[in-house]
C-alpha cells in the first residue's frame, strides 16, 4: 500500500510540503477524510487561506513520526477557521479537517505512526469509527480473540438463533447447564443405582437383571450419561435378534436408570431424559399354549422331588417363575390353604393371596420343608429336559397360562382370577376365556400324588 505524506513546495523544518492553494477543496462539515476532485468540479466550500501575516501558505504545524511528517494547514469556511492536514493513501490524496489545531494534531500523530509502522489500514476510518475499532480490539483482548473470528462467530450464531436474541439463547444454556452436574459417566451412575437397589434389599432376581442390563450398557457407553441420546439408546436396544419382551425389558430398565440420575441431578431436572420418549416395541399376539392334565400328570409322577413344588405351585396356584424363585416355605401355609406373596416377592409389588387347592396341597404336603424353596435357573433347565424326553411340549409360561385357563373354566369368574393370577382382568378375559372346558378343568385340579387322575370333587 502507497501511504505517504504529501510532498509538494515549501520547506518546513526540512521537508517539502505542499502549499495552501493545494488544500483549496475542503467538505463543510466537521472533520473528515476527502478526495480531491480530479478534474475542474468547483467544491460548494472552498477553504480561504487565513491571514496570519505570513507568506508562502505554509502549515501552520508538521507532526512528526520517525521519517514521516504530516503537515496541517489553516484557513477558513463559512466563517470558521478550519485546520486541515494532507497525505496520501493507496495513490490518492486525502485530507482530513478538525475545528481546531489540538484535534487535527491529535489525528495527524496517529496517521504519521501509521505511516512510519506501514500499518495504513486504521488510516481509512473516520475518527469515531476508530475508537469503535480500538474499543472493539480492546473487548477482545483479554479473550485472545481475534477480531474477525469474533466477529464470524457472532454472524453464525445469529443466523442459526433466528429470531431469537444470543444473550437469550446463552441466558437458557446457562440455565440448562446450572441444573445439573455435568462430567458425571454413565458406568458411574450404574453403580450408584446398584447399591441403592441393594440397601433397598431388591430381590435377587431382579437385581441381577438390573444389574447385567446397566452394567452392559455402561460398557458400550462409557462416556458422560449427559450426552447419551435416544438415538443411541435405540440402536442399543434394537441391536442383534432378541425377542419383542427381551427388548421392552431393558427400555424399561434404561428408563428407570435415566430417572434415577435426573433425581439425583446428573441429568436436567427440567427437560425429559433421553430415554424418557421412547415406545416399547409391540409384542405380537401369540396363541396362549397350555399342558393337558395327562401331560402334567406325567411330569410331576416322573420329576424329582426338588422339582415338584416349583411344577405343583406354578401349574395349580400359577405363580410366575421370578415369583416361585423369590418364594420361601415361611409363605406356605397348608393350614390357611394360602400362599402368601409379599409386594416384594410379587411382580406387582403389592402384596397378593393365592388359593391352595385341594390337589396342590397334597403335592405340597410330601414336599420336605426343611430344604430351601428357592428354584434355581438350573433346575428350570433340568425340568425342561425331563419334559423333552417324556415328549411333552413346554409352551412360553406353560405353567401359569395352564393354570389360569382351567382355573377361568372351574369358577367361570374372570375378576376373582385376576386377582389370584395378579393380572389385570382385562389381559385374563382377552387371552384365557372359552379356553378349556369345564371338565378339562375337573381334570387339571384332580391331580394327585396317588398316580391317578381324579375326574370328580377334587379329594383323592
Amino acid at each position: 500500500m502507497d501511504f505517504q505524506p504529501i510532498i509538494g513546495s515549501g520547506a518546513v523544518n526540512g521537508l517539502n510540503l505542499p502549499q495552501e492553494p493545494e488544500l483549496s477543496r475542503l467538505e463543510a462539515s466537521g472533520g473528515g477524510c476527502f478526495d480531491t476532485p480530479a478534474s475542474g468540479m468547483q467544491d460548494k466550500c472552498r477553504t480561504k487561506p487565513a491571514r496570519r501575516g505570513r507568506t508562502g501558505g505554509g502549515p501552520v504545524a508538521v507532526v512528526k513520526q520517525g521519517s514521516a511528517a504530516v503537515p496541517i494547514y489553516q484557513g477558513e469556511c463559512r466563517g470558521s477557521t478550519r485546520f486541515t492536514l494532507a497525505f496520501y493513501h493507496n495513490g490518492r490524496r486525502l485530507r482530513r479537517s478538525f475545528g481546531t489545531l489540538a484535534k487535527a494534531r491529535e489525528e495527524a500523530r496517529t496517521v504519521a505512526l501509521r505511516i512510519q509502522r506501514g500499518m495504513p489500514d486504521e488510516n481509512d476510518l473516520r475518527p469515531g469509527e476508530r475508537a469503535c475499532f480500538r474499543a472493539a480490539l480492546d473487548l477482545l483482548a483479554p479473550l485472545g480473540l481475534p477480531l474477525l473470528g469474533a466477529i464470524e462467530e457472532y454472524v453464525e450464531c445469529r443466523r442459526l438463533l433466528g429470531g431469537t436474541p444470543l444473550l437469550f439463547a446463552v441466558g437458557e444454556y446457562q440455565s440448562r447447564i446450572s441444573s445439573f452436574e455435568a462430567g458425571v459417566t454413565l458406568g458411574q451412575v450404574v453403580e450408584e443405582l446398584i447399591a441403592l437397589k441393594k440397601q433397598d434389599r431388591l430381590s435377587k432376581a431382579h437385581l441381577d437383571g438390573l444389574r447385567q442390563t446397566c452394567r452392559k450398557f455402561a460398557r458400550d457407553f462409557p462416556g458422560e450419561i449427559s450426552r447419551i441420546g435416544a438415538i443411541q439408546i435405540e440402536a442399543w436396544i434394537r441391536r442383534g435378534d432378541h425377542a419383542a419382551r427381551t427388548r421392552n425389558n431393558w427400555l424399561k430398565q434404561i428408563k428407570y436408570l435415566f430417572q434415577f440420575a435426573k433425581r439425583r441431578g446428573y441429568l436436567p431436572k427440567t427437560e425429559p431424559t433421553a430415554a424418557e420418549d421412547l415406545k416399547p416395541m409391540k409384542l405380537p399376539d401369540s396363541e396362549v399354549g397350555i399342558l393337558s392334565a395327562d401331560e402334567m400328570s406325567r411330569l410331576l409322577h416322573s420329576a424329582s422331588p426338588e422339582m415338584v413344588p416349583f411344577l405343583a405351585i406354578g401349574g395349580f396356584a400359577g405363580l410366575r417363575v421370578a415369583e416361585i424363585r423369590r418364594l420361601d416355605w415361611s409363605a406356605v401355609s397348608l393350614e390357611r390353604r394360602l400362599i402368601e406373596l409379599r409386594a416384594g416377592q410379587a411382580k406387582t409389588a403389592s402384596r397378593r393371596l393365592v388359593p391352595i387347592s385341594d390337589n396342590l396341597a397334597a403335592w405340597l404336603s410330601q414336599a420336605d420343608r426343611s430344604k430351601s424353596l428357592n428354584l434355581s435357573l438350573a433346575m428350570i433347565g433340568r425340568i425342561h429336559r425331563v419334559a423333552e424326553s417324556l415328549g411333552v411340549p413346554w409352551p412360553s409360561n406353560a405353567l401359569r397360562h395352564s393354570y389360569i385357563s382351567y382355573r377361568i373354566a372351574e369358577v367361570k369368574n374372570v375378576a376373582q382370577v385376576a386377582l389370584e393370577a395378579g393380572n389385570s382382568p382385562s389381559i385374563i378375559f382377552k387371552h384365557y376365556r372359552e379356553l378349556v372346558t369345564e371338565a378339562e378343568a375337573k381334570e387339571w385340579f384332580g391331580i394327585f400324588p396317588t398316580g391317578r387322575i381324579d375326574s370328580g370333587n377334587g379329594a383323592s
